[in-house]
C-alpha cells in the first residue's frame, strides 16, 4: 500500500464513506433531494472545480483554499437583483440550467437549513447580510427575497462614518469565530452595498491524531525542493480508492456526515494534471468505489490564510456584464448604473491532530456613479477656458504629476 501525505487540493465534501472506530451513538443524516436537487448538486461541485482551477491559475500562492459554497451563496442573492443578460451570466457561471427561479431559491433555503443540522458535534453555520449606504434606493423585493430564502439580515449604514466599517467587519468576525477578523480595511466613497455570506466550520475526526505522535518530517514542494513539516501519523481504517491517475482517501468528522477528500496524484503527475480532469461525477464514483482499508496514515499539520479578489476568475467563466456600469441589476433599485466593483474571498483552514476549522467569507461590493468623491488617481487631460466664450487658453495631459519638468 502506497504511503499517504498531502497534497494542495483538499475538498470538505458533504459525503462520507464506511470506515473504522464509529463516533459511539452518532449516526449521520441523510437529506432528501428532488431529481432537480440532486442535479444542482452535481453543477455546484463542478462550479467548485472550475473556481479552484481559475483562482490557482490567477495567483502566486502556494496554498488555495476556499469555500465555493460561500461563493455560490453569495452570487446567488446577487441573482436575485439581476436581470438580463447580466442575470444569464451568473446562472451560466453557476451551472444553473433548467431550474426555475423559484427551484434554485428553494435549493439554496434548503442547502442553509439543512447542513448545519446534519451532526451534533460538528459546527457548521452560513450566515448573510446586505449592507446598504443610507439613502440608497433599495428595493423591498430585493430584500424580501433575500430574507426568506437565504435568511439575510439587512441594514442601512452611513458608510461615512467609522462605525459602519467596524459594523460590518465585527459581523464578519462573530459569524467565522474571529478566524476572519476584517474583510474591508476602508468603504469607498462610491461604494453603494454590500452582499456578504459566511461559512465557519469546526469538525473532530473521527480517527484522532496523537500530538505525540507528530514528527518533524520532509515534504517536497511543488518546486521539487524539500522542506520540513509538522508530520502526523495514525493507524486506522479509512476509506480508500486508486483510480491510476491519483490516490483518495476519507478522513470523517464526527458522525461522519462530512469528510475531508484528500486526493494525492500518483507518481508523475502533478495536482493540475488530477485537477484538470476533476468532475463532479468523478469524485463522485471513486467515493462511492472506496473500500475499507487498514492504513498508515502520515498527514501534515497545517494553516491557511487566503484572500483572492475573484474578479477575473468570474470574468473568465463567463461573467461579464455584471462588472460593468451597463450591468442590469433592476432587481436591487431603479438607480442606474449599479454595477459589482469586486468580489473578495476571504478563507482561513487549521488542519492539526483534533480536527479541522475553517471559515471563509465572501463580500460582493457594488458601485454607482453617485458618489462624493471625485478620485483623480490616474493620468488625465486638463483644459483652462474662459467661460463666457469657451474659448480654450491652454490644454494638458499629466501622466505622472510627481515627475515635474521644472
Amino acid at each position: 500500500m502506497k504511503t499517504f501525505l498531502f497534497t494542495m487540493l483538499v475538498l470538505i465534501a458533504f459525503t462520507g464513506c464506511t470506515v473504522s472506530n464509529p463516533v459511539e451513538n452518532l449516526e449521520a443524516k441523510q437529506i432528501e433531494l428532488s431529481a432537480v436537487q440532486e442535479q444542482r448538486v452535481v453543477q455546484d461541485n463542478d462550479f467548485a472545480f472550475e473556481l479552484i482551477r481559475k483562482t490557482i491559475a490567477n495567483t502566486e500562492e502556494k496554498n488555495v483554499f476556499m469555500s465555493p459554497l460561500s461563493v455560490s451563496l453569495a452570487l446567488g442573492m446577487v441573482m436575485n437583483g439581476a436581470n438580463g443578460q447580466t442575470r444569464s451570466e451568473i446562472e451560466q457561471v453557476l451551472n444553473f440550467k433548467g431550474m426555475t427561479a423559484d427551484e434554485i431559491n428553494e435549493y439554496y433555503r434548503l442547502m442553509q437549513q439543512t447542513l448545519p443540522q446534519m451532526d451534533p458535534v460538528t459546527k457548521l453555520s452560513i450566515a448573510n447580510s446586505i449592507w446598504y449606504r443610507s439613502g440608497f434606493n433599495i428595493k423591498s423585493s430585493f430584500l424580501k427575497i433575500n430574507s426568506d430564502y437565504f435568511n439575510a439580515t439587512s441594514q442601512g449604514l452611513d458608510f461615512s462614518k467609522p462605525a459602519a466599517l467596524e459594523t460590518i467587519n465585527g459581523w464578519c468576525s462573530g459569524h467565522t469565530n474571529k478566524l476572519i477578523p476584517k474583510v474591508l480595511d476602508e468603504i469607498d466613497a462610491s461604494a453603494v452595498l454590500f452582499l456578504i455570506n459566511a461559512v465557519y466550520f469546526k469538525g473532530t475526526w473521527v480517527t484522532k491524531f496523537k500530538e505525540s505522535d507528530t514528527r518533524q518530517s520532509d515534504f517536497v514542494d511543488e518546486d521539487g525542493k524539500t522542506v520540513k513539516v509538522d508530520m502526523m501519523q495514525v493507524k486506522s481504517d479509512f476509506g480508500y480508492y486508486t483510480d491510476g491517475a491519483a490516490q483518495y482517501l476519507s478522513m470523517p468528522y464526527g458522525n461522519k456526515a462530512f469528510s475531508m477528500i484528500v486526493i494525492l496524484p500518483d507518481e508523475g503527475k502533478t495536482t493540475g494534471d488530477v485537477l484538470g480532469q476533476l468532475t463532479a461525477e468523478k469524485l463522485s464514483g471513486a467515493v462511492n468505489s472506496m473500500t475499507t482499508q487498514e492504513l498508515q496514515l502520515y498527514f501534515p499539520k497545517f494553516k491557511v490564510k487566503n484572500r483572492f479578489q475573484l474578479k477575473p476568475m468570474l470574468q473568465a467563466m463567463g461573467m461579464k456584464q455584471a462588472f460593468v456600469p451597463d450591468a442590469d441589476f433592476g432587481g436591487i433599485t431603479d438607480n442606474k448604473p449599479l454595477w459589482i466593483d469586486f468580489v473578495q474571498h476571504d478563507t482561513y483552514v487549521d488542519v492539526n491532530e483534533e480536527g479541522t476549522e475553517a471559515a471563509a467569507v465572501t463580500t460582493i461590493g457594488f458601485k454607482n456613479s453617485v458618489g462624493t468623491a471625485f478620485l483623480v488617481n490616474k493620468p488625465f487631460l486638463f483644459i483652462i477656458r474662459e467661460n463666457s466664450t469657451g474659448i480654450i487658453l491652454f490644454t494638458g495631459k499629466i501622466g505622472n504629476p510627481g515627475n515635474s519638468t521644472i
